[in-house]
């Protein structure tokens, strides 16, 4: 039976607590640690995604940590002075704000670095090209925002959305799931990356409460997880757990 979401949280953080930083990171090693705060919503859908297909779990926390390594990599860059300029987070200081500018520069290059080093861990070459191409996106999309005039959905399928989709697919990478298996999972990431960037923008109030109010940002949620569901329900998997993450994420207020 699937373990409940505090369940894979927890086997998260322990995995994160015990992770080997690699000795070059020197006096790095305490930013790049206080980057790795958060809720852990990728990893846990990582591996409520192996846990759903009846995988085993342990052998796929290198692949959830490391798409959690590439979400504190993007969040330590985006609150610099240059791009976010924000001081806090979760109610602490930024890596930037702690430890200043450069050493948070080198702090988010090196959360990218290990998570690298820990999706080539694995045989195949899938879980590293996954989070590639995600990276890669969210990268294409923070440029994309800078310059503004993007359209909205696609801005969030580059800075949301490619990060959720790295976070189930990774999972069948490193599980090694056929390839005609994969599909409906990728579509079931696409509605969940959507549904967490609208509930977003309903709490911040921005985004797609400004294009089209939070009434109409609230239905776009709510089809948005409806849809989710619905992709769950093709899949030959016990997706009892990641409903109610859907369930949970539709509902959020932090």
């Amino acid at each position: 039976m699937p373990r409940p979401p505090e369940q894979l949280r927890a086997l998260v953080e322990g995995y994160l607590d015990e992770l080997a930083l690699t000795p070059e990171l020197g006096t790095l090693e305490a930013p790049v640690r206080h980057a790795l705060g958060g809720k852990r919503v990728r990893p846990v859908l990582c591996l409520a995604t192996a846990d759903a297909l009846g995988l085993d779990v342990g052998s796929i926390l290198p692949a959830a940590a490391a798409v959690e390594l590439v979400h504190s990599f993007s969040l330590v860059h985006d609150d610099l002075p240059a791009l976010d300029n924000d001081t806090e987070r979760r109610g602490a200081p930024t890596v930037w704000a702690q430890f200043g500018e450069a050493t948070a520069i080198l702090a988010g290059d090196a959360l990218v670095v290990e998570a690298f080093r820990l999706a080539l861990s694995y045989p195949t070459t899938g879980v590293a090209r996954e989070l590639a191409t995600a990276t890669l996106h969210m990268i294409g999309g923070q440029q994309l925002d800078l310059h503004g005039g993007a359209e909205l959905q696609y801005l969030h399928s580059l800075k949301t959305g490619a990060l959720f989709n790295a976070s189930i697919m990774c999972a069948l990478w490193a599980g090694d799931v056929p390839l005609d298996e994969h599909p409906p999972w990728r579509a079931f990431a696409g509605e969940l990356g959507l549904l967490f960037q609208v509930v977003d923008d309903v709490l911040d109030g921005d985004g797609y409460v400004l294009e089209v109010g939070e009434d109409g940002a609230r239905r776009l949620a709510e089809e948005a997880a409806e849809r989710a569901k619905q992709r769950l329900a093709e899949i030959d998997a016990d997706t009892d757990v990641l409903e109610s993450i859907v369930d949970g994420l539709a509902v959020r207020t932090v």
